[in-house]
């Protein structure tokens, strides 16, 4: 967190950003930090006994638990720190999405975001050009798409199959404040975050 507010002093970041809750394996965590956040009231939630799912599922089925009925339909989580790291962790990151695919959840990291795109849903995606784009991307993860239609990209989909070992749209750029996208199947929407010069 510090890091996203380098004007300010570390200490104070911290505090002001304090976790309601720290769940996990605890294999990554250094002592001194539990320290901390146990001393300013975070609760500790020792889930080392669980090897089956990744300290990001933990932490989403813990919020989709606990937060209220009412407020879970606008609920979007933004996980920070989601991509960038060992490919292994990246792809059970990517696997959250697919086991909370009726959750809206956001993977950022310092150069794009990824979401689930559910083919339940014709979508529409608004970009916000100051901060955003224009390198974007639609990955068919999970299963092939039989037919992918899109608008706004230069280059548009039109009833395209799209699969590993065929056809991936990457390297694709976003043309104005709209992208539209309907599927056959689920996809993973990825587009790049611009450097923050302030």
């Amino acid at each position: 967190m510090p890091l996203l507010f380098p004007s300010d002093d570390a200490l104070d970041v911290r505090q002001r950003y304090k976790p309601d809750i720290i769940k996990g394996d605890m294999d990554s965590v250094r002592t001194e930090v539990l320290d901390f956040y146990t001393n300013l009231g975070t609760k500790v939630a020792d889930e080392s006994h669980d090897q089956d799912t990744t300290d990001l599922h933990k932490c989403v089925a813990y919020i989709r638990d606990f937060t209220p009925n009412l407020d879970k339909s606008n609920l979007c989580i933004l996980v920070a720190g989601a991509l960038g790291g060992r490919f292994d962790h990246e792809a059970g990151n990517l696997n959250v999405l697919y086991r909370f695919s009726t959750m809206r959840l956001i993977l950022l990291s310092n150069d794009c975001l990824i979401y689930l795109l559910p083919s339940t849903h014709h979508h529409e995606i608004y970009i916000q050009s100051a901060v955003e784009g224009p390198h974007c991307g639609l990955i068919p993860i999970g299963m092939p798409s039989a037919s992918t239609t899109t608008t706004g990209l230069q280059w548009d989909l039109n009833n395209t199959k799209m699969g590993f070992g065929d056809l991936v749209s990457t390297s694709n750029l976003v043309q104005g404040e709209k992208v539209t996208v309907q599927s056959s199947s689920d996809l993973l929407w990825t587009i790049s975050i611009k450097a923050c010069n302030g």
